[in-house]
């Protein structure tokens, strides 16, 4: 979740000066780079007609649409407001759930939604009176990135009973290239290269690493030995972390309602951690 966070404000230092389509287009080569092994045509052959239509809507939404609406998103807002919106995710996957799986939420997990909601809309009214016109259309593009990522996560629910986890991070990102290299390409014959520095370089690399290969192996390895209820709690750390990176690279300061919206979703957070004790252990993937 620090890597989650940080990533929120590393995304915004890039964007800055490169393109947002071209960056989109490098993290998923920077990640099939890596994961170019996995893609092997003999285990490619075994995936069932299913279980590739799965694939394509998790690519879609949870690397494709989640990448697209990010980095456009923290271009036109903060990262502290970003990293508060985008650990939402638990209420909205718990919202979806309720919506298209018909898995109906108890009183916490409601309640959980209900301080999500109310943390989303706290910042929306702060900065509409503030830094206004460029904001909110920002905040509404980060939380279409959260939506995204909460259908990745009801999509991945089936899917991570048939194969294994790196595989599909592997498939939906080789996906995930191939529905950027449109966008992507028109951004690489106008730009510049040798107009950004080689420290903003280093953070592409890095975020193409951390957004696709270290968080989510991080996340898979540690979710084995956590339960559900310590792992939601962790995913207070994300606006921390987005807020922190805000603060000391960007020259941002949190203000009140910040820390209103941010007490809303963590109190949420908690909440649901405490109803995930008492049914047993759920597990979440990331993609951010």
């Amino acid at each position: 979740m620090l890597l989650v966070g940080g990533n929120v404000g590393i995304g915004k230092s890039i964007v800055a000066s490169v393109p947002v389509p071209l960056l989109a287009l490098l993290r998923f080569v920077i990640a099939l780079a890596v994961l170019w092994p996995l893609l092997r045509w003999s285990k490619m052959k075994r995936v069932a007609r299913g279980e590739w239509v799965n694939l394509f809507l998790q690519a879609f939404f949870g690397t494709f649409g989640f990448t697209l609406l990010m980095l456009n998103g923290v271009a036109r807002t903060s990262a502290v407001a970003a990293g508060v919106i985008t650990s939402t995710i638990p209420a909205v996957v718990a919202l979806f759930a309720w919506l298209f799986l018909k898995e109906r939420p108890g009183s916490r997990a409601l309640a959980s939604i209900g301080l999500a909601i109310a943390g989303v809309l706290v910042i929306n009214v702060a900065q509409s009176g503030d830094s206004g016109a460029s904001s909110l259309p920002g905040n509404l593009m980060v939380l279409g990135a959260v939506c995204c990522e909460s259908l990745y996560v009801i999509l991945s629910r089936r899917l991570t009973q048939t194969l294994p986890a790196i595989d599909i991070c592997a498939y939906t990102h080789a996906i995930g290239l191939l529905l950027m290299l449109p966008l992507g390409a028109s951004s690489l014959a106008r730009f510049d290269w040798t107009s950004v520095a080689w420290e903003t370089w280093a953070l592409v690399l890095w975020y193409g690493l951390s957004a696709s290969i270290f968080s989510f192996w991080l996340w898979m390895k540690g979710i084995r030995h956590v339960d559900g209820s310590h792992a939601g709690v962790f995913c207070a750390v994300l606006p921390v972390a987005a807020a922190l990176y805000g603060i000391a690279f960007l020259d941002e300061r949190p203000t009140l309602a910040h820390g209103i919206a941010l007490a809303c979703v963590v109190t949420g957070i908690a909440l649901a951690s405490l109803k995930a004790r008492t049914t047993g252990s759920v597990s979440r993937e990331t993609g951010v």
